[in-house]
C-alpha cells in the first residue's frame, strides 16, 4: 500500500479516534502516562505495519490491542533502567490480564467510563472538569486554561494533581450504578458541555469550529441519557442540538464569522431544532430543570424567530433573569446584558457590561469587550467602540474572531 495514503489514514484516525483509543488503554492499563506513551507507539507502529499488511477492518481495536502489547514493552524497558523486577512483573501481569469486565451497565463506552473516573467525588471539583478535558478529549492545557479564565501554569498543576489522585486512590474506571449516579452527574454534564463549547467555538487556532468535539459531546450525552433520563441531561442534549442546528450558518464560505442576527436561517437544521425543542419541553415538564434546560429554552426562542427582528427579547431577558438566579456567573450576566440591550437599547446594555468589567472577573474575557464594542458602535459612541474592539483583539487567540475584529476596526477608518 502507498505509504503516503497510510500516513494520511493514520493521521485522520489520530484526529478522530485517538482519545477513544487512549480511554480504552487507560481503563486497561490504569495508568495515564503509560496509556499515552503506549498509544503514541501504537500509532507509530500502524504506519509501518499497515503499509505492508493493509489497514485492518477495525483500526481502533487494532490500535488498542497493539497499545497493550506496547505497554508491556515499555514496562520491560523500564525494568532494565530501574531494576525493580518484582514491581515490573506485577505490572506486566496486570496489563496482560487487562480488565475487560463490563461496568454493571450495558454500555461499552470507555470515554464515558473515563469521564466518570475523572469526575469521581474523591477528586477536587476544580480539578474534575479540566482533567477530563485534557485526558478524555485531548485539549491542550492552554485551551482549557482559556475556557476557565485561568493561568496555564495553574491549570497544569490541577491536571497533574487529578491524575495522581486517580492513581493513588485506585479510582475505578467504571460507570457508577444508578444509586450513585445522581451525585456524579453535575461534573459529567459540565465536562460534556465544555467539550461541546470547545467544538462549537474553538478557543484558539485557525478554525472557529471543531466539529469532531461537538459531535462527540452530543454522542456522549445521548449515551448518558440512555443511562439516566434526568431533566438536566435532557436539557443539555437539547441545548447542544439547538446550538448545533446553526453550525452551517455561523461562518461564511471563506470561514468568516456570521453573527446570529445576520445568519441565513434557511441554513439552520430544522430536524435538530425539532428534536431540541421536544427535549426542552420534556425537561420543563419534569419541573426539576436547571441551568442547561434554561439555556436550551433561550436557544429555542431564537429558533422560533423567523427573522432576527421577530426575536422575543422580552422572553429571553426573562429567562436570563431566572438563569442568573440558578447560576449567578459573570458570563450569564454578560449574556443577559446583551439581551437587555436588544430589548431596551445599546446604552442599557453597556451600563450593565461596565459594571461586570469593574468587578474584574471578565476583564480578560475577549467576548465581554467585543460585545461592549458592538453595543457602543450601535449607540454611536465610536471612539469608545474602537477602544473596546482593540481590547478584545488583544485578548482573543481565535483566528476567525481576530479577523472579524480587525474588519470591525477597519470600518472606523
Amino acid at each position: 500500500m502507498n505509504n503516503c495514503i497510510v500516513r494520511q489514514q493514520v493521521d485522520e484516525l489520530f484526529r478522530t479516534q485517538s482519545r477513544k483509543v487512549f480511554a480504552s488503554l487507560v481503563r486497561l492499563l490504569r495508568d495515564f502516562d503509560l496509556a499515552e506513551e503506549a498509544m503514541q507507539e501504537a500509532f507509530a507502529a500502524a504506519i509501518l505495519q499497515w503499509d505492508d499488511d493493509g489497514i485492518p477492518a477495525n483500526p481502533a481495536a487494532w490500535l488498542v490491542s497493539t497499545g497493550r502489547f506496547k505497554a508491556v514493552d515499555i514496562i520491560r524497558r523500564r525494568e532494565k533502567v530501574l531494576a525493580i523486577a518484582p514491581e515490573v512483573t506485577r505490572r506486566i501481569h496486570e496489563v496482560c490480564e487487562a480488565n475487560v469486565q463490563r461496568a454493571g451497565v450495558e454500555i461499552e463506552d470507555d470515554q464515558l467510563r473515563l469521564i466518570f473516573a475523572c469526575c469521581h467525588p474523591a477528586i477536587d471539583p476544580k480539578v474534575q472538569v479540566p482533567l477530563t478535558l485534557r485526558e478524555v478529549c485531548g485539549l491542550t492545557t492552554e485551551e482549557i486554561a482559556k475556557a476557565f479564565l485561568t493561568p496555564p501554569a495553574t491549570m497544569a498543576q490541577r491536571i497533574v494533581r487529578g491524575k495522581a489522585k486517580i492513581r493513588d486512590a485506585g479510582i475505578p474506571f467504571v460507570i457508577p450504578g444508578l444509586i450513585d449516579l445522581p451525585a456524579r452527574l453535575d461534573g459529567v454534564l459540565s465536562v460534556i458541555y465544555l467539550i461541546f463549547n470547545e467544538g462549537y467555538s474553538a478557543s484558539s487556532g485557525d478554525s472557529l469550529l471543531r466539529s469532531e468535539l461537538s459531535e462527540e459531546a452530543i454522542r456522549l450525552c445521548r449515551l448518558l441519557l440512555e443511562l439516566h433520563a434526568d431533566a438536566e441531561v435532557l436539557g443539555l442534549l437539547a441545548l447542544m442540538l439547538l446550538h448545533e442546528s446553526r453550525r452551517a450558518a455561523r461562518t461564511s464560505n471563506d470561514g468568516e464569522i456570521v453573527l446570529l442576527e445576520d445568519q441565513k436561517r434557511g441554513l439552520w437544521d430544522r430536524e435538530k431544532i425539532f428534536e431540541g425543542k421536544r427535549l426542552v419541553e420534556q425537561s420543563l415538564a419534569t419541573r426539576r430543570f436547571g441551568f442547561y434546560t434554561l439555556q436550551a429554552a433561550i436557544s429555542a426562542v431564537h429558533a422560533d424567530a423567523r427573522t432576527a427582528a421577530d426575536t422575543d427579547w422580552n422572553q429571553i431577558v426573562a429567562l436570563y433573569s431566572v438563569l442568573v438566579q440558578v447560576d449567578p456567573s459573570p458570563v450569564v450576566e454578560l449574556n443577559r446584558a446583551v439581551a437587555v440591550a436588544m430589548r431596551d437599547g445599546p446604552d442599557a446594555g453597556v451600563m450593565l457590561i461596565d459594571v461586570l468589567l469593574e468587578q474584574g472577573e471578565l476583564a480578560g474575557y475577549h467576548l465581554a469587550h467585543s460585545a461592549r464594542g458592538e453595543l457602543l458602535h450601535r449607540a454611536g459612541r465610536t471612539t469608545e467602540a474602537v477602544a473596546a474592539f482593540e481590547q478584545a483583539l488583544e485578548l482573543t487567540q481565535q483566528e476567525p474572531e481576530r479577523r472579524f475584529l480587525k474588519k470591525r476596526l477597519a470600518q472606523f477608518g
